[in-house]
């Protein structure tokens, strides 16, 4: 179970010296807009993934005073440190350095509510890969190898047919048919494994999350045609060898698990003609679930919710906290304290933010 006890941040946008002592269960962050709030969020994911999920530019984070940031945190019994500048990126944990960056995620698993990362519910394809593979990786971290291999024969098998280059074509595709089956197969179990948790009695108090009675369904399009098994590397390998004069016209692979997407939809209705409150109500009940299957797996993430009141009533912010609070996960919370009343019903620690300056209140 992963809680931040501890967490130092230094020239991280506007956040120029900051340290706190959240407590383990719920945190709110109160202030107005452009304070802080959703700084805070982005420093605490970035000490789970070594990037943000606002921008890919290290100069935008990085407070304009300054030439580098830093991020400082006790998580359990691990101490995670990170420094970067434009020209340098330094990774510790426990004052060993370390180069691959999976390990952050390991000690501090983060599911994270966002508007700025956008809603997995009519979502685009790859957000909704990326919340899908989060999953995945948490359950069976071996399987990141996996991942990686593929994209490194994906770009080797691009690079190929933009040359080309014929004679090497057989032994890349095969190689990709292998790891693509894989990575289908994990998310098809992974998939279901939240199915099961979304018909259990664990989240039967998220449907009072929705103001009708319906079904919340999704389905997964692997990324390849129909007439292709996911699962088998064998009638990949024939797909591929069978359409390498079409591959080689248009230079690139159009299809495999990095084209893979998930479709949403409610009593049948897809989810591009759901309003934006249900798209957001219904991305919570996703993630929710998410955090439940990791829960019953003995891997707590720790949940930041930026800008929780907006499109939503009070009676779901009640919900969606009481809910939070019954999981037990640390949980990271943003609002301008519109529905103050309402999250003081659980009881948090709060704190204050304005102009970058983090308080806790009495």
């Amino acid at each position: 179970m992963a809680i931040i006890n501890k967490l130092s941040i230094h020239q991280f946008r506007n956040l120029t010296a900051q340290y706190i002592t959240p407590c383990e269960n719920i945190n709110l962050f109160i202030g107005g807009n452009a304070q802080g709030k959703t700084n805070l969020i982005e420093a605490i994911y970035y000490l789970g993934h070594n990037r943000s999920f606002k921008t890919k530019t290290i100069k935008e984070v990085i407070n304009f005073d300054t030439d580098k940031f830093q991020l400082d945190a006790e998580i359990d019994d691990n101490r995670i440190k990170l420094e970067k500048s434009k020209i340098k990126n330094t990774i510790s944990i426990n004052q060993q350095r370390i180069t691959n960056t999976s390990q952050l995620s390991q000690i501090l698993p983060i599911q994270i509510i966002t508007p700025d990362k956008g809603f997995i519910v009519n979502g685009t394809p790859k957000n909704k890969r990326s919340y899908l593979d989060w999953g995945v990786f948490h359950v069976k971290p071996e399987i990141s190898k996996v991942f990686k291999n593929y994209h490194k024969i994906l770009k080797n098998i691009n690079t190929l047919l933009a040359n080309n280059q014929i004679n090497e074509l057989d032994f890349w595709f095969l190689e990709l048919a292998k790891t693509a089956a894989v990575i289908s197969k994990n998310r098809l179990d992974y998939l279901q494994q939240l199915k099961q948790i979304s018909l259990s009695n664990q989240t039967k108090e998220l449907e009072s999350l929705m103001d009708s009675l319906g079904e919340f369904n999704y389905q997964f399009s692997s990324g390849w045609l129909k007439e292709v098994n996911e699962t088998d590397e064998q009638s990949i390998y024939q797909y591929l060898n069978k359409n390498k004069s079409f591959l080689l016209r248009v230079k690139h692979l159009n299809y495999g698990p990095h084209k893979a997407n998930i479709d949403f939809s409610f009593n049948d209705k897809s989810e591009c003609f759901l309003s934006r409150g249900e798209q957001k109500t219904l991305s919570i009940i996703f993630w929710l679930t998410q955090v439940v299957l990791l829960s019953n797996l003995k891997i707590k993430p720790i949940v930041l919710i930026d800008d929780l009141s907006s499109e939503l009533d009070e009676e779901k912010i009640n919900s969606i906290l009481h809910y939070l609070k019954s999981l037990k996960m640390q949980t990271f919370i943003t609002d301008i304290s519109h529905n103050l009343s309402t999250i003081n019903q659980i009881n948090p620690m709060i704190f204050q933010i304005k102009n970058g300056e983090i308080k806790q209140s009495d």
